[in-house]
Formats: C-alpha cells, sequence, structure tokens
C-alpha cells in the first residue's frame, strides 16, 4: 500500500533526509511512501511548476492514503498546497490522515496574527471579517474532511522542541493508516 506523503516538509533546507525518514517509518510499518521530492525535476526549466503540479498528481492517483503534515506554516494554518492535495484525496475516495504539531487552536493562532475583536456576531479579525471559532486545531473544512474521509487530526499534548522535525505524530498516522488499510503489522518486541 501506498502513502503520499503531503507538506510543508519540502521546504525545509533538510526536506531530503525529512522525505527518507518519513519513507522508513512507511517501511517500518510494510507500506510505501511518496514523497514529492523523489519526483526528478529540473527547477529552472521553463515550465517547473507545472511538472511538479503534474508529478504530484500522479503520485496522489498511485497511492492509497495521504498523510498530511497540516502544522501551520507561514500564518495561523496549514500550508495551502497540502490542503489542496487533502481535498484532491478526500474528492477521490482515498484515506485521508493528518496530524499537526501545534496542538494550539486556531483561533488562538489566528490572534497571534492580527488583532481580533468580540462582537454581538462572533469574532472578528483587523479588516473585520469574521474568523471562525469552533474550538478546532484548524479550519472546519480541513478537519472534518479527515474526520469524515479517514481519521481526526493527530497531535501531540504539546508542541514539540523541534516542530518541523518531530516525527512521533506522522509516525501515529503511519500505524493508524496501516491499521485502516489492513496491512499486517510488525510484532512488537
Amino acid at each position: 500500500m501506498k502513502i503520499y506523503l503531503a507538506g510543508p516538509d519540502v521546504f525545509l533546507p533538510d526536506a531530503i533526509d525529512i522525505g527518507r525518514r518519513k519513507a522508513d517509518i512507511c517501511a517500518r510499518h510494510h507500506l510505501v511512501g511518496l514523497y514529492p521530492m523523489d519526483n526528478a525535476i529540473d527547477v529552472a526549466a521553463k515550465e517547473a511548476s507545472l511538472q511538479i503540479f503534474r508529478g504530484n498528481e500522479a503520485m496522489m492517483n498511485e497511492a492509497d492514503a495521504v498523510i498530511a503534515n497540516l502544522t501551520p506554516f507561514r500564518g495561523p494554518s496549514a500550508d495551502a498546497g497540502t490542503v489542496y492535495e487533502l481535498g484532491y484525496m478526500a474528492g477521490r475516495g482515498k484515506l485521508c490522515l493528518g496530524y499537526s504539531n501545534d496542538p494550539s487552536p486556531y483561533v488562538d493562532r489566528v490572534r497571534e496574527f492580527t488583532k481580533v475583536t468580540s462582537d454581538e456576531g462572533g469574532l472578528k479579525d483587523a479588516l473585520g471579517l469574521t474568523v471562525e471559532d469552533f474550538g478546532l486545531a484548524d479550519n472546519l473544512m480541513i478537519i472534518h474532511a479527515l474526520d469524515l474521509h479517514g481519521c481526526a487530526l493527530v497531535m501531540p499534548r504539546q508542541r514539540p522542541v523541534d516542530t518541523w522535525r518531530d516525527l512521533a505524530a506522522f509516525e501515529i498516522c503511519v500505524r493508524l493508516a496501516a491499521a485502516r488499510l489492513g496491512v499486517s503489522q510488525p510484532a512488537s518486541g
């Protein structure tokens, strides 16, 4: 069984190493991890972005499931590309799992980026736009895509020291994926 490994990890300076670590965790659980950086792309090519998109889409089509790193990226919410990939996989009826290494509620993270006020209509940001406050870890579409197409968002009790390299929550998702996909697990010992 193949798992598409979505997330902003690809932007880390040690992205290749992170991808290998994730693929190794998958292999220990008898799964194949498909990491976007495994696609051979010439980033200097004229249509590099389209090649990346097509390569990632081909991997998603080949995969049986997705594990999405939904740790907030460059803002209070998950990476936009990762959210697209999660939605793509949900739309194709594939198993969807995700984790975030930031267990704080979405609304608290929004407060870190903009002034939030309260009135009779609820919470508003500095531009007067409604701030979603359902007590969820991220936008309701992300959370319920996981709930309805796989497993609930996996989060640690507290944020790890190295948010981007701690793979404990990822490994929980791998175990859940193996169980949901009916992959026999190695004997513990």
